[in-house]
């Protein structure tokens, strides 16, 4: 029964976020769509121990790709996924070649430089993707065929949670899995893991494309609900925001990020409405007091106030 209360918790928030947001489904919707990504980061850097800041590369492919194929072979919803999954998994693929050889600094440098590469690209292509106009012209089939994508937005809001649905249940299975605690052996010691025998290197760029591969549906989704697709999805404050929303709410631990991701964007959103100017305050101070006072991130909330609770109580006894 008990593992039954955070997959319930969760759904209680998609269903939350939708009544909260009745007349911003747009807002509730880019929720959802950067939970995805924030999962994706989670894998690669939670459980794999890979330390990337460019993870908005594999996403801007996704939504490059989606777009593209919408536009030009078939504008089917699902078809588009699986297009942005395979754009994210073969970049993903493609780099992680060289960059899985890396640590450290060097790995997080290199994987600022695949961004930018792909950034670079897209701009200069401009016959294919819009360059810095955007790629525009995208328009949907209805789910299913038969939930067209309205102005809105309740079709794509539910399209959009039942997606993320489904990479969330994907990743509790492959996280339990042996491939996925031997991902987590990797993290704490890989020199360990290393003279067992296991294969370090190909099972962290097996995660690296699996979370390229999800960063690309997470960019698909928003060129198929925003209609467009521009340079900003390479953006390296896509990539530090996602860093930060999974920090927020715990790395390692796939609720925390759906629970980072929610706070922070809900945070920012409010506080930029009432200071428009002064709202990145606000953010900091937020991020420093998790770090401060819940390094494991707000997941780790629940446990913080029991133990504050008990101690309390056998103080006073």
């Amino acid at each position: 029964m008990r593992n039954l209360i955070a997959p319930l918790a969760l759904i209680l928030l998609g269903v939350a976020l939708f009544f909260l947001f009745p007349y911003n489904l747009a807002f509730a919707t880019r929720i959802v769509i950067m939970v995805i990504l924030v999962l994706s980061l989670d894998l690669v850097l939670g459980y794999a121990g890979i330390p990337t800041l460019g993870q908005g590369a594999m996403y801007g492919a996704g939504a490059y790709a989606a777009g593209l194929f919408a536009i030009h072979i078939w504008a089917d919803p699902f078809a588009g996924l699986i297009a942005g999954a395979l754009a994210g998994a073969i970049l993903a693929l493609i780099s992680g070649f060289v960059l899985m050889r890396a640590s450290g600094l060097t790995l997080i440098m290199l994987t600022i430089a695949v961004a930018s590469i792909c950034h670079e690209i897209a701009n200069r292509a401009r016959g294919v993707t819009g360059g810095a106009d955007g790629l525009r012209g995208i328009r949907m089939d209805p789910v299913f065929g038969i939930f067209e994508f309205d102005f809105i937005g309740v079709t794509g809001y539910w399209y959009t949670f039942g997606v993320a649905a489904l990479v969330f249940a994907f990743l509790v299975i492959l996280v339990r899995s042996p491939f996925g605690l031997g991902l987590r052996g990797i993290h704490e010691s890989p020199d360990r893991m290393m003279a067992i025998g296991a294969p370090v290197y190909w099972r962290r760029l097996a995660a690296y494309v699996v979370g390229g591969a999800i960063a690309g549906i997470a960019g698909a989704l928003t060129a198929q609900i925003s209609q467009l697709v521009s340079l900003e999805t390479f953006a390296f404050a896509l990539s530090a925001e996602a860093m930060i929303m999974l920090i927020l709410g715990g790395m390692g631990r796939l609720y925390g990020a759906a629970i980072g991701t929610v706070v922070f964007m809900w945070v920012h959103h409010t506080a930029a409405a009432n200071d428009p100017f002064n709202w990145l305050f606000v953010i900091g101070a937020m991020v420093l007091a998790v770090v401060f006072f819940l390094p494991s991130g707000l997941i780790s909330l629940p446990a913080a106030v029991t133990r504050l609770i008990k101690g309390g109580r056998n103080g006073g006894a």
